[in-house]
């Protein structure tokens, strides 16, 4: 596997730095990267409390792609680091995550994507399943973690009447959902070796490991 070489990180301030080592042996990634599937392609994403999402290019240092999702942004996280874009789901707050087609960008209208209601609170962060990139959690203010899977459609790609290409978004299935807190659970990550094997953190200063099981059958 080819090993990312990279790190980036939000501040408080407003602003987010991005870091490059070249430490042969060490290998990691920050959640916001995307687009390393080859040795000149870098890109991070930054979300902002205003509702800002914005795509920086780090090899122009351009902003390739915002947009705003009108609710203050508490996590993002692609599909996968080392490939092409392919999708993206920004966390939010009002009870709200939205899922990104990241894979066809439209000229005018950008890229497709889907909203979806979770938790009743603020959807505090995020997580793709290493294995499965089309499986995800979602942890949530309620003290819940909800299971999603993202199917896509029969046409991922369509030409609008002026012959522009445009994504086509597929739908998000809720597969489970646990509350294991009374508060908000605010960081979640799964193991990249076992599948299922997971670990969370909450408010209440408790972090708790767990396996979800039967995600091969899904």
């Amino acid at each position: 596997m080819r090993r990312l070489r990279g790190i980036a990180g939000p501040f408080a301030s407003g602003t987010g730095g991005a870091w490059r080592y070249k430490e042969e042996e060490r290998t990691e990634a920050s959640e916001s990267f995307s687009g390393s599937y080859n040795d000149e392609e870098r890109c991070v994403c930054a979300g902002y409390d205003n509702g800002d999402v914005k795509l920086y290019d780090l090899r122009t240092n351009q902003i390739r792609w915002e947009t705003n999702v009108r609710n203050g942004i508490c996590c993002l996280d692609f599909d996968r680091k080392d490939i092409q874009m392919n999708k993206l789901v920004a966390a939010t707050l009002e009870s709200q995550f939205k899922l990104f087609d990241m894979r066809t960008y439209h000229p005018k209208e950008g890229y497709e994507s889907l909203t979806e209601k979770a938790h009743k609170s603020t959807v505090w962060t995020c997580k793709h399943l290493p294995q499965n990139r089309e499986i995800f959690m979602t942890g949530g203010g309620n003290g819940s973690i909800n299971l999603y899977k993202y199917s896509y459609p029969a046409q991922r790609v369509i030409k609008d009447s002026e012959g522009l290409e445009k994504g086509v978004m597929g739908t998000c299935e809720l597969l489970n959902s646990r509350t294991f807190s009374t508060q908000p659970i605010n960081s979640f990550d799964w193991n990249a070796e076992k599948e299922g094997l997971c670990v969370f953190g909450s408010f209440d200063q408790c972090v708790r490991v767990g396996i979800v099981t039967k995600l091969n059958t899904v």
